[in-house]
């Protein structure tokens, strides 16, 4: 039996300090990279939660001058990006901590890509070459700690940034940067609303889910993508229910960190539509996964039958059919009060061939375990918009 309330460490696949009330200990780890003025990113909805204040409270007894950044939407944007590095530069600042959802991290890290360089912000961009980085001016350290159990990226320098000339969002990341640590406290996400765990929660799944049906060989991230499928399934609806389950917080905590990590691989259609409807429309990430899910499952289920009796099993279901999957993630997402279709989110009928075309543009798309073109992916959008599950 697992304790998820006991104190861990692991190396893998960078530094994680794992268990509750460990946020105590980020003066440490800021001190052992030799952090004077951390620079804390988080996100507009975060930055007057009290656990902020405690930390800049910790951070200025151990005598580091911290200062807190953030300007962050829930869909960052380029400018934000860009007025975060103007603040860090200004204040001398000589490390980031990213501490959030996946928007408050995603803009932290965004933020440690181009500190120190001078390079485009879409210079970054995943199918690109990454550029060249002076090794005499290297990326700052990087701390991440989520505060949801959700996007699961705590352990990469990946970042999803809203390209506000064209409404589009794209993954930037760098080879070399990656976080010197990471603080997993289950106490942290113990105050997030209802809506927002679930949300959250769904996104962790479905990274789980796009991860372990792409086509391709990656035993590593396959077997992180099961586990956090067992993690994850039962104990969402239970936090949902009971905000205040530490034990089932810490398994979603570690869920969605080994979904991160899974992810790697890749993922598909889900995450491609979503990156555009969050652009366009500034939706909740996870609340658009969720209801774009069922959808995608359809369509992609001759490509994925032959995987699904994996992620039934460590669903703990006894029906390993694609139809009985399907089923039971839909009755999964009425349990979580999660939207029928699109349109319930404000979503209009003339986006779909706008969002289509974008869609095709994300690196997510060309992972997708099914082929489609323009006219599949318009007519999956529609689906979702007024069919959804």
């Amino acid at each position: 039996m697992i304790d998820f309330t006991s104190f861990q460490d692991w190396s893998f696949p960078v530094p994680i300090t794992y268990g509750p009330g460990r946020i105590k200990e980020l003066a440490r780890l800021c001190l052992d990279q030799n952090m004077k003025k951390p620079f804390i990113v988080t996100d507009k909805g975060s930055a007057d939660l009290p656990f902020i204040a405690a930390i800049m409270a910790d951070l200025t007894a151990a005598g580091m001058d911290a200062a807190l950044y953030s300007d962050i939407s829930p869909n960052p944007r380029d400018t934000e990006i860009m007025a975060g590095r103007k603040c860090y530069l200004d204040g001398g600042h000589d490390g980031v901590i990213a501490i959030g959802g996946g928007s408050g991290m995603d803009g932290g890290k965004a933020i440690s890509l181009v500190v120190n360089n001078t390079h485009d912000l879409w210079a970054f961009e995943w199918e690109k070459t990454p550029p060249a980085i002076d090794a005499a001016n290297p990326f700052p350290p990087l701390i991440c700690i989520p505060t949801t159990a959700g996007t699961g990226a705590e352990t990469e320098s990946t970042a999803m940034v809203t390209d506000t000339e064209l409404m589009m969002k794209w993954c930037i990341v760098h080879p070399l940067q990656k976080p010197v640590a990471v603080i997993l406290d289950p106490e942290l996400t113990i105050g997030l609303p209802p809506k927002l765990t679930a949300w959250t929660g769904v996104d962790a799944l479905v990274h789980a889910v796009e991860a372990y049906v792409i086509n391709d060989f990656h035993p590593l991230c396959d077997g992180a993508a099961l586990e956090a499928m067992r993690l994850i399934y039962p104990n969402l609806p239970l936090v949902y229910k009971q905000p205040d389950h530490l034990e089932a917080r810490g398994a979603m905590l570690v869920g969605s960190c080994l979904a991160g990590v899974s992810f790697i691989k890749g993922l598909g259609l889900v995450h491609a539509i979503s990156h555009m409807v969050g652009a366009e429309y500034d939706t909740h990430h996870g609340l658009t996964n969720a209801v774009i899910l069922p959808a995608v499952l359809r369509f992609n289920a001759d490509a994925i039958s032959a995987k699904v009796p994996d992620l039934t099993h460590m669903m703990g279901l006894s029906d390993h059919s694609f139809d009985g999957f399907y089923g039971a993630v839909c009755d999964w997402l009425d349990l979580l009060d999660i939207p029928k279709n699109l349109s319930e989110l404000g979503i209009p009928d003339d986006a779909v061939s706008r969002l289509a075309e974008k869609t095709m543009k994300d690196s997510a798309y060309g992972t997708n375990p099914k082929a489609s073109t323009q006219a599949d992916v318009e007519a999956l959008i529609m689906e979702a918009l007024h069919h959804g599950r």
